[in-house]
């Protein structure tokens, strides 16, 4: 039957065996073997996105004209001369063979294109083990998935049920069944949400395997779920500090727990931002590009000339205008905000010392009424005995701010329905407890929503974790009060070196608080946590890479940059609409990024010395979340695809390369460590990387085995 073309689904077959069988699953059989008769149905979970107010919906559907199989040679298709029945309208099915062969659902382009939107067909498999007699076999994206696990780790069928049971909270029976059936809620929204993201990856795998990118389904399956060398995680935490070039946190003694993570896990040695200050930085992180944005001024300014907001995300009542010549109201770009929840994938952005109760588009304000005691180092600290217990510190402004939330600043995101939930509090700030016993804090405020969703697992698939800018070593000034007097103190440990200091604690305790959590805990689950650095310090236009020339300026040989489009007839074109855009991406670094695994069997202290930067994590998340396809350049958004290729097909449109004395520093690769630095190697622009020629090892940092 035809579904709605709006539904994103996975299918799932519900086999009832008659009799079984156990023989070898290869090889052909004697015609006068005994026969089984299969019967069920190819059903599925569809995903429809939110859109303006209606909220987004997943609920089980099934599957028409739907071809299964026994896979007798199993080789994960249907080949003639295998017992093969179509499923009918309903997706029902009977199915008669000779033996309890493992089972293939081949969902033609007609269903599948409206369940997968844009997949060419979905393939689903089923283990020879996963049928028994007397009881149903249920092949679904779960049970793919499970097939999927043995073949990669060599796990007999019941461990490797066991292990995806164990990622998703579920018990075996739940991962093996009909989702329509499961009845415990929580169960069955983990069970119809891992179907939603099985069913994009298994869509993908058949599209790798029929441009013959794998030389077979089971090859074009793995390689799905390790795109561009980059494994699907389950969660992953992002850490983002401020303004330290890796030369003012690397083996400082004022942060000596930042270190001591580095140290533990693996790290990108040459990682650089984008230019000065935080916005355009946060803007990069969360897209792949600054659009020309330069300073951190509010999302609602703009040019006087303009379009002003969409109808459902008007500015509220009172607010000035705020004009500017670079419009940080970023419309109808790309983001990862977006593009996650378009997948059914869930992000949250958590922010430190958020004013209770407040709207998170606007920086938070000061509240004398909101006393924090001062913070006091033992003397033998690397910033001495800061502080004292008599000084009280009143919540200064901007704890919490705007530029350091990418997700204000892109208007689809901003008006979307899910923003506000998507906008969660993190706790561990000084001024929590000041919070939660003040009168005027509205009821049922959680000033600590990010320790409450790591109990409870409640966290997304992608995390922005943004300590207040006393604890993310910004800094700010925040006199305090002696206790007691009118007496003005001297500033808090909220900058400098001290700044330095506390940001280390803080972070440590931020880690420690993941790592004892039960998302991290479960082994079963893939997680990861990164730390890095917004911006670095260098010379701005100096000290970049990766996706632009530092010496653009506003134009080269006369011709305005922009951003590259491809109209719907394939022609490619420069879009020149976004004000002030060559002012942007002038780049800043190097600064410290690390990452974190909960995988024993991960690889550790690996040092990538290749050159990455914000566009290239954004193309590393995208390939983590399966958001794009690397044959696709334009799949990835914005500056994420300026490959060295990518620059290469398109040198007259990109103006900004023309004259690139090092395409490879330029461009923009995947952080998989894939590319071999040659021995002879220097930078070109002037500021050599930390090593020439190979690193000690080739590892992957992001590697889960």
């Amino acid at each position: 039957m035809a579904l709605p073309a709006q539904y994103q689904a996975i299918g799932i077959v519900v086999i009832a065996a008659a009799a079984v069988l156990r023989v070898p699953a290869t090889g052909s059989t004697p015609s006068s073997a005994p026969q089984i008769t299969l019967r069920g149905v190819v059903a599925g979970t569809s995903f429809t996105p939110p859109a303006g107010a209606i909220a987004a919906k997943t609920t089980p559907i099934r599957f028409g004209h739907t071809r299964v199989c026994l896979d007798a040679n199993d080789d994960a298709a249907c080949q003639p001369g295998e017992a093969s029945a179509l499923t009918d309208d309903h997706g029902a099915f009977v199915l008669t063979g000779p033996h309890a062969f493992p089972v293939v659902a081949e969902i033609p382009q007609a269903v599948a294109a409206a369940a997968v939107p844009g997949a060419a067909r979905l393939v689903l498999r089923a283990a020879a083990d996963a049928v028994s007699p007397g009881a149903p076999a249920v092949v679904t994206p779960l049970s793919t998935e499970v097939t999927r696990i043995m073949e990669a780790d060599g796990l007999p069928y019941r461990a490797a049920v066991e292990r995806l049971a164990a990622r998703l909270g579920a018990s075996a029976a739940d991962v093996t069944a009909d989702p329509a059936t499961i009845r415990s809620a929580p169960a069955r929204a983990a069970v119809l949400a891992e179907s939603v993201a099985l069913s994009r990856r298994f869509a993908f795998a058949a599209k790798v395997l029929d441009r013959r990118d794998a030389a077979s389904m089971k090859e074009a399956e793995q390689a799905a779920m390790n795109v561009e060398g980059i494994p699907r995680y389950d969660h992953i935490f992002i850490i983002v500090l401020e303004n330290k070039a890796t030369s003012m946190i690397r083996h400082s003694p004022l942060a000596p727990r930042i270190n001591a993570l580095l140290d533990a896990g693996n790290e990108f040695t040459s990682y650089y931002a984008t230019a000065n200050p935080s916005e355009p930085n946060r803007i990069a992180i969360s897209s792949g590009d600054d659009f020309g944005v330069t300073d951190d001024a509010p999302w609602r300014c703009m040019p006087a000339d303009d379009t002003a907001n969409l109808p459902e995300d008007p500015l509220p009542p009172g607010l000035p205008p705020c004009v500017n010549d670079t419009n940080h109201n970023i419309k109808g770009r790309a983001n990862l905000f977006t593009a996650m929840t378009t997948a059914g994938l869930a992000w949250h952005e958590y922010s430190g010392s958020k004013n209770p109760g407040t709207d998170w588009r606007f920086n938070g304000a000061a509240d004398p009424t909101l006393i924090a005691a001062d913070h006091v180092y033992p003397a033998d600290s690397p910033v001495g005995a800061l502080g004292s217990p008599r000084v009280r510190l009143p919540f200064p402004l901007g704890l919490y701010v705007t530029k350091h939330n990418g997700s204000v600043t892109f208007q689809n995101v901003r008006s979307a329905p899910e923003f506000s939930k998507n906008n969660r509090t993190l706790g561990g700030g000084q001024w929590d407890e000041a919070i939660k016993h003040s009168p005027s804090t509205p009821a049922g405020w959680n000033v600590d929503q990010f320790g409450t969703d790591l109990l409870s697992g409640d966290v997304g698939q992608l995390n922005f974790l943004e300590p207040d800018q006393c604890d993310d070593m910004h800094g700010i000034n925040v006199p305090g009060v002696v206790e007691g007097t009118a007496e003005v103190a001297a500033a808090s440990d909220c900058a400098g070196a001290p700044g330095i200091y506390r940001g280390d604690i803080y972070v440590a305790n931020l880690v420690q608080r993941i790592q004892a959590s039960p998302v991290w805990t479960n082994r079963a689950k893939r997680v990861a946590i990164v730390l890095m650095f917004d911006e670095g310090a260098a010379t701005a236009g100096f000290n970049s890479c990766c996706g632009w020339n530092p010496s653009a300026g506003p134009t080269i040989a006369g011709k305005s940059l922009g951003v590259l489009t491809r109209a719907a007839d394939g022609r490619i074109d420069v879009d020149r609409s976004i004000v002030n855009y060559s002012q942007g991406n002038k780049g800043h670094g190097p600064s410290v990024f690390g990452v974190l695994t909960n995988q024993p069997q991960a690889p550790k202290h690996v040092a990538d010395s290749d050159a990455y930067s914000h566009a290239s994590f954004v193309r590393t998340l995208q390939d983590m979340f399966q958001l794009a396809d690397p044959r696709d350049d334009w799949s990835y958004m914005n500056r994420s695809k300026y490959t060295e290729r990518f620059i290469a097909d398109h040198l007259k449109l990109l103006p900004e390369y023309a004259d690139s004395a090092d395409r490879h520093f330029d461009a923009v690769r995947p952080m998989n460590h894939a590319y071999v630095i040659p021995k002879d190697y220097v930078q070109k622009n002037g500021f050599p990387v930390p090593r020439v020629g190979p690193d000690p090892n080739q590892l992957n940092a992001w590697a889960l085995k």
